[in-house]
């Protein structure tokens, strides 16, 4: 247990002239972490804030700001190494980190851990806040026994990942009345549990892991099921696993990739097709903004999923003979 101080410091670029606020929160950002840079989406006028604690080994970093992109590239990662990992807990907005070929979306609800030991990209497209628990490398690299897969994100609003997000939370909100002992003793706890999460998650079979993939893959196939170059792989890309993860939690499911894409390809046609918003819409038209490849590929389909053509079912729901076509649908 160190004897360090614990020290709370806030800082704010509202309380600086507009030209000098860019270069403060570049240099702030890299005192605080690592090095690394920052692309601002306009000029020096640049609003942001954080509240840092820090106490032993640990720090939390309470942040706020507009939409900023920051970027660490291997050469700073090689002359200045920081091998401690960053958990990183989105409170308002959403942060997309991209880092070892992954890339996954954080928003409230969810949190990510990483390393600035490798180049990173960490991008917010619109104001947002959040904490980011720095975490010394042997704290789980000793846990675990190995380093942990890069970018990992986890659903922190259930089970174990949940007990580590009310930790963090509230470590952060009864900062002015913690001793250093306190502090690190909280982050010592949280490390551990966090450990515990990440040795769980990399279990494919654990149920519990396979009904969080599973949920957060249906949400994300259900809100991209348009995109005609959605597929298994891009999924597991996207939300920052491997294939064979997906693959292993819909099939616990019932289900594989290709038929949950193609499920919600066809309840999005259909909920089109009795729209009076898309009343007059072409059926070779909605086929392809469903992403499917030809009307006949829906057709098949659809026919095969509901018993009937998509014509046929868009004539019952506005009461049209079936066998009528509308001018100018296909």
């Amino acid at each position: 247990m160190s004897d360090g101080a614990y020290t709370v410091q806030t800082v704010s670029t509202a309380e600086l002239p507009p030209a000098e606020r860019a270069g403060f929160w570049s240099a702030h950002v890299s005192g605080s972490h690592c090095r690394l840079d920052c692309r601002f989406p306009r000029g020096g006028d640049f609003l942001g804030g954080a509240t840092r604690q820090r106490g032993g080994p640990y720090q939390l970093i309470d942040f706020w700001s507009e939409r900023v992109g920051y970027s660490r590239t291997a050469g700073q990662a090689r002359q200045e190494p920081d091998e401690d990992y960053r958990l990183l807990v989105p409170v308002d907005g959403g942060l997309t980190l991209r880092q070892d070929g992954a890339e996954v979306r954080l928003t409230s609800g969810t949190g990510g851990l990483f390393t600035p030991a490798e180049p990173f990209e960490l991008v917010q497209d619109a104001p947002a806040r959040a904490l980011v628990l720095t975490i010394p490398a042997q704290e789980v690299n000793g846990r675990l026994g190995r380093r942990t897969p890069l970018s990992a994100r986890f659903d922190m609003t259930t089970g174990l990942a949940r007990v580590v997000d009310g930790m963090i939370r509230s470590a952060y909100e009864e900062r002015d009345r913690l001793s250093a002992r306190q502090f690190e003793v909280v982050c010592d706890r949280v490390a551990e549990l966090m450990c515990m999460v990440v040795d769980a998650d990399d279990r494919p079979g654990a149920p519990g892991h396979l009904a969080e993939v599973e949920a957060m893959v249906r949400r994300f196939v259900r809100a991209n099921a348009a995109d005609p170059d959605l597929t298994g792989a891009t999924v597991a890309h996207r939300l920052g696993w491997s294939l064979r993860q997906v693959q292993l939690a819909l099939q616990h499911a019932g289900t594989t990739p290709r038929e949950l894409i193609r499920e919600e390809r066809l309840r999005l046609v259909r909920d089109r097709l009795r729209s009076p918003r898309h009343r007059h819409r072409p059926i070779t038209e909605l086929a392809h903004a469903s992403g499917f490849s030809s009307a006949s590929a829906l057709s098949t389909a659809f026919r095969h999923r509901y018993g009937v053509s998509p014509r046929e079912l868009r004539a019952a729901a506005f009461g049209e003979p079936s066998g009528r076509p509308r001018p100018g649908r296909a």
